[in-house]
């Protein structure tokens, strides 16, 4: 790679960085904050899950078909939910009789 490859490519990456901050920060005219698409990738607090359902790690494990070691990675922060399993923990958390329906149990 050339030297002004690199530069345009370091100085395409800073404009990037700076635009993410203002955005950010609301820093963006309304116009150019509509171009972007935010997404949030915040891990969901696996712990409160469980225990708003009043289910024990063994419970919950059982209940939705969670492996319990997984479960207890999750929980102790030494794994994050990803894929199909942050989506049922998302709507255990926002309707569990939907899913405990669901399942019939």
């Amino acid at each position: 790679m050339t030297k002004t490859k690199k530069t345009k490519m370091g100085q395409s990456i800073l404009k990037g960085l700076k635009q993410a901050l203002a955005y950010e920060q609301g820093m963006l005219p309304e116009g150019e904050r509509a171009r972007y698409r935010v997404h949030d990738f915040s891990a969901i607090d696996v712990v409160r899950v469980r225990k708003a359902s009043g289910m024990t790690q063994h419970e919950f494990s059982r209940t939705f078909y969670i492996p319990l070691k997984t479960l207890r990675n999750w929980e102790q922060g030494e794994r994050v939910p990803r894929g199909t399993a942050s989506i049922l923990l998302k709507i255990i958390e926002r309707n569990p009789k939907a899913v405990l329906e669901a399942l019939r149990v």
